[in-house]
């Protein structure tokens, strides 16, 4: 019985041309077909592709929570429950008019609009009532923007896992999604200064997953590592408690990735835009495929077994690799992308623990390192990209969220502490913080 709604959504959809040449034929006055097909059109687009994007959050949580300790799952389900709710909330309140300021900048231009159509349209809105409406609906626009500032809050997370206190994480991530993301984000997707100078990063490989990236590497920095992870000159692995769940969020947030940089396209009223998304599926695909089996060879080699965390990340070094430009490459070529993305991967962690600088799910390697990798690549088939624009536009926005998130995660140090005692580290800080394991049926460890 459920199929039936979606069968109607689906015929509706398959109807839309025809119905609009049968509005034209019609006497119906102040109705421009074209334009409202493009409009209905171009919002789904944003809609599905936000769905997918969200779906993400459950692959984040899901990667995560394999690839930390049974004693901290609870702790890192919880964190990314609530970083993505916070994220919706502050994201709506501060960060979609600072990355889409409305007029000169001021508090009464940030703040306009955050109850009215610079969010959502009125209840039952017409075609001459919609602000540019060719386009898409504003609500379509703010619900899909929302997912890619809580995917970055999502990156985080993982690396810092393990010992770092919740509220403090969550303060944290309160300001990065409502001012560092969204600030940074309007430089280039707002009509910024990159933008302006001509800096390309079609879906985030440096707006979204380097921002992360940064983020997370200075937090990991100032935090320190895991209790017992380096010690005697040697680093000593601390594997995760469930590589089942590990290997679903990574398939998980491959999925969500279609929507990621398929409706980054921001358009599907033509056969142009239609397949361009589907090139990007295609592209985005070929990069993820790339990465897991560059990961898969090279570990061979390395280390004479295959090892499953590299390969799950490899594959999500692909995906980050190929964000930046998912649209003009050929499959050959983004397959290369992400292959290369797949071998960053391989040397970067060993390199991070020489470093002493304990990423607990290699979300520095795989969001940082390939998103900055991701950028520079966009030169190899776009061409209006330049190198110097494309590392200028790195620069930038690395030197941006190195001093702000450094300076955050040094006032929570000296303020409320960042990091939990030694004992509730190694109890645990499902019990520690929350009081509550995720797998109660077994001794922790």
């Amino acid at each position: 019985m459920k199929l039936m709604p979606a069968l109607g959504a689906v015929a509706t959809v398959a109807l839309l041309p025809g119905l609009a040449f049968a509005e034209e034929a019609g006497p119906t006055a102040g109705v421009n077909p074209s334009t409202d097909t493009v409009f209905i059109l171009n919002s789904l687009l944003f809609l599905v592709g936000g769905f997918l994007v969200f779906f993400m959050a459950a692959g984040f949580a899901m990667l995560e929570a394999g690839l930390v300790r049974a004693k901290n799952v609870t702790m890192q389900l919880t964190k990314n429950m609530a970083l993505f709710s916070l994220a919706a909330i502050f994201y709506w309140l501060i960060g979609y008019n600072l990355m889409y300021p409305l007029g000169t900048w001021s508090v009464e231009g940030v703040l306009s609009g955050v109850f009215g159509p610079g969010v959502l349209e009125a209840v039952g809105i017409t075609a001459d009532q919609a602000d540019d409406y060719s386009y898409a609906s504003t609500g379509s626009d703010f619900f899909f923007q929302l997912m890619f500032c809580a995917a970055t809050a999502s990156i985080v997370s993982g690396t810092v896992a393990e010992r770092i206190k919740l509220w403090p994480f969550l303060i944290f991530t309160i300001v990065l999604t409502a001012v560092i993301y969204p600030l940074q984000a309007s430089w280039k997707w707002g009509g910024g200064f990159l933008d302006q100078a001509g800096f390309l990063d079609f879906a985030g490989s440096t707006v979204v997953h380097s921002v992360g990236g940064w983020a997370a590497l200075t937090g990991a920095i100032i935090l320190g590592p895991r209790l017992g992870k380096y010690k005697d000159g040697r680093t000593h692995p601390i594997p995760g408690s469930n590589l089942a769940l590990a290997t679903l969020g990574t398939f998980i947030l491959w999925m969500g990735w279609f929507g990621f940089n398929g409706g980054s396209q921001l358009a599907m009223g033509s056969i142009g835009d239609v397949a361009d998304v589907s090139r990007i599926f295609s592209n985005t695909n070929a990069a993820a495929a790339g990465g897991a089996v560059a990961a898969l060879i090279l570990t061979q080699l390395l280390f004479k077994k295959p090892d499953l965390t590299m390969i799950l990340n490899g594959a999500l070094a692909g995906l980050v690799a190929i964000t930046a430009e998912p649209l003009t490459p050929g499959l050959g070529l983004a397959t290369l992308i992400g292959a290369i993305g797949g071998v960053i991967v391989v040397f970067t962690v060993p390199f991070l623990d020489r470093l002493k600088i304990d990423d607990v799910v290699g979300a520095i390697p795989v969001h940082l390192v390939c998103g900055i990798w991701g950028t520079i690549a966009v030169v190899l088939s776009n061409p209006e990209a330049s190198v110097m624009t494309q590392l200028y536009g790195i620069a930038v926005v690395g030197a941006f969220v190195i001093v702000t998130s450094s300076a955050l995660w040094y006032v929570l140090k000296i303020t409320l502490g960042i990091r939990v005692s030694e004992e509730e580290e190694i109890n645990g800080l499902d019990m520690a913080e929350l009081g509550m394991e995720a797998y109660p049926e077994f001794s922790r460890s």
